[in-house]
């Protein structure tokens, strides 16, 4: 499945256009929830394969993936193996939104497979605001891990590329939200 392929898919099971509050608080007339695509076997199949392409791209070292549990999770996992397939060990990992509440207490659960100090990617669904993103990477930082990039499959153009550059690091979208509503 190729880029184009992507965006169809994701036009098909994951965008909607209506009256919605965004979980940054914000109204908006569309609406993404990618879990449709990124849970879809071809659209998990070829968003690994396109982040890793980007990552390359990016010039960018990586040993790592993951971010913000629900919607990074499937990602994680796409990207992760994607790029053992081009001879890349990013293992997934998850950051949670509260620590857990029994047995390890952590943030952060895949830390078994993360060297210390390892250079993250992070991942998300959509990037609105880039709050959410930013919680996680605080955690990550947190624990000594060093963030490198944001990547994520789309970029809705409403602050997040200028809240991740504040603080260091760069946005990787696969789309704007612009390109996706080319139709």
């Amino acid at each position: 499945m190729d880029r184009q392929k992507l965006k169809e898919l994701i036009l098909k099971v994951s965008y909607r256009e209506g009256d919605f509050t965004l979980a940054s608080g914000l109204k908006s007339d569309f609406y993404i929830d990618l879990k449709p695509t990124t849970l879809h076997p071809d659209g998990a199949y070829a968003l690994g394969k396109l982040a890793v392409e980007c990552v390359e791209k990016s010039g960018l070292k990586v040993d790592a993936v993951g971010g913000m549990t629900l919607g990074a999770d499937p990602i994680a996992t796409s990207v992760s193996l994607a790029a053992r397939e081009k001879g890349y060990s990013w293992p997934a990992f998850i950051v949670r939104k509260e620590p857990k509440s029994h047995g390890t207490s952590r943030f952060i659960e895949g830390t078994e497979n993360l060297k210390p100090g390892a250079r993250v990617l992070v991942v998300e669904d959509v990037v609105t605001t880039g709050g959410s993103s930013l919680k996680a990477i605080q955690h990550l930082r947190d624990a000594g891990y060093e963030p490198v990039a944001v990547f994520t499959l789309v970029d809705r153009e409403q602050g997040g590329r200028e809240t991740f550059e504040n603080a260091g690091l760069k946005l990787l979208p696969l789309f704007t939200i612009r390109e996706i509503r080319q139709k």
